[in-house]
């Protein structure tokens, strides 16, 4: 059907249907994730007091290590999609073996890193003496399995821009079931204790990364794509991860700091904001989810010169992420009598948690348009900007939230502090956003 003929309506529907094709099975790869961590801590926790703390220190430690290099999948999603838009597969999978090979040189350099400095490292978050050996033994096993953990990561991104996001769910879904199954075989079955936690985790990472290797490789000898390593390829690759990365980094840092102010303000403010936190996050895997195919299909379109189309599913996802927000600020609201208990039976930390939560449901719009700005300006590549942009967000946060001890503000004074960096964010990228300049056409950018 011509462009011209297409009504409005019908534009809508078909943008629809194509977010929600990729944003549901997004939203359940990026739940799975955190199921790792919580199946170890389940099942460790009955091993003893010492060895969950030193599991906490050690997880802590890695998924702080994977998260620095989230770039791969976001980078490498943007890149495909671009060459499958512009109906270049083997070019697209091409681009995608080259974010591979960069994942495993990464993780090869992490495990030289984290092998010998393991005690400084464990040291350095505050474990226990008690629980010191646990992190460090934990740790050690582990980081074997940070090649193939980035190795997912680049592959996500592939299949993501292959516009397919089924396969990272099943992927995510096999790779819980048989974490859970090796946990529990190696723990208590074999005697290993924690060790046996880690070679178990360790086994199902690399399972999940030989599975993803198999259909990039099945895809890539389907359209004659070399599956040797490139150095120009991959330079190119990390060179487009590179702002990508400060971006994270300086979003790490914005989380770090409200942690560290929350613990100034006491151990009752610390521990509620542990809970405003692990909500928050929870909330943004949904809204994530809309941003992951909002990089999909911008790539796409602009890969195909279809500038029109990338401003329209722009709009469209824009008012998803707007009503996704309003949704889940509701559902806040509604279902905190349910919820809070849950998390502490302490009346203090239940007063000061609720006006921080209620914060947190009024931003959720805001939160919904930065993440979907956010995923339109990764998927047209846009990463030097979103660079600059998370800086200045940083910049302004800063200041304004180390200052809320100084003036005898808590939790919600923190919390609404938190809300101005995503109204930062959200002015930072509307601008970007209404000003065309992240609109380049063609198979690169």
């Amino acid at each position: 059907m011509p462009q011209a003929s297409v009504t409005p309506k019908a534009r809508r529907r078909r943008h629809d249907r194509e977010i929600i094709a990729l944003a549901v099975p997004a939203f359940g790869a990026l739940v799975a994730e955190p199921l790792f961590v919580i199946v170890d801590s389940a099942i460790v926790g009955h091993l003893g007091t010492p060895q969950l703390a030193g599991l906490g220190v050690a997880a802590a430690l890695l998924m702080t290590a994977v998260s620095v290099f989230v770039f791969l999948a976001y980078a490498t999603t943007a890149a495909v999609a671009r060459r499958v838009g512009a109906g270049d597969l083997p070019s697209a999978i091409r681009q995608g073996m080259d974010g591979i090979w960069l994942a495993l040189f990464l993780g090869v350099a992490v495990i030289a890193v984290t092998l010998p400095t393991a005690p400084w490292l464990v040291d350095l978050f505050g474990a226990s003496e008690t629980a010191a050996p646990h992190a460090i033994t934990y740790l050690r096993i582990s980081s074997l399995g940070i090649p193939a953990m980035l190795i997912v990561l680049a592959a996500t991104g592939v299949l993501r821009g292959l516009q397919d996001t089924r396969t990272p769910l099943y992927v995510a879904i096999g790779g819980f079931t048989a974490n859970a199954a090796l946990n529990a075989g190696l723990v208590y079955g074999a005697g290993l204790g924690i060790a046996g936690s880690a070679w178990g985790t360790v086994a199902a990472q690399c399972g999940m990364a030989a599975a993803y290797l198999v259909v990039v490789v099945r895809g890539a000898r389907k359209h004659g794509s070399s599956l040797r390593p490139d150095a120009a390829g991959i330079r190119a690759s990390a060179q487009a991860g590179v702002p990508l990365l400060v971006r994270t980094l300086s979003l790490r840092a914005v989380l770090m700091i409200a942690t560290a102010v929350a613990a100034r303000l006491g151990d009752t403010d610390i521990a509620a904001h542990q809970i405003v936190l692990s909500l928050w996050s929870l909330l943004a895997f949904a809204l994530d989810a809309i941003a992951i195919a909002g990089q999909a299909i911008i790539g796409r379109y602009l890969g195909a010169n279809d500038a029109e189309g990338a401003r329209q599913a722009c709009r469209r996802m824009v008012e998803w992420g707007i009503a996704a927000g309003v949704v889940l600020g509701v559902l806040v609201v509604v279902s905190r009598p349910l919820f809070i208990p849950l998390f502490t039976g302490d009346q203090a930390v239940r007063d000061t948690l609720l006006p921080a939560l209620l914060v947190v449901a009024v931003s959720q719009p805001i939160a919904g348009v930065v993440f979907v700005l956010d995923g339109v300006l990764m998927g047209a590549g846009d990463g030097p900007y979103l660079a600059w942009a998370m800086l200045v967000t940083l910049a302004v946060f800063a200041p304004v939230a180390l200052l809320v001890p100084s003036v005898g503000g808590g939790l919600t004074a923190l919390w609404c502090a938190m809300t101005l960096m995503m109204t930062v964010r959200l002015l930072t990228l509307w601008w970007r956003a209404r000003s065309g300049r992240w609109i380049v056409t063609g198979a690169t950018r």
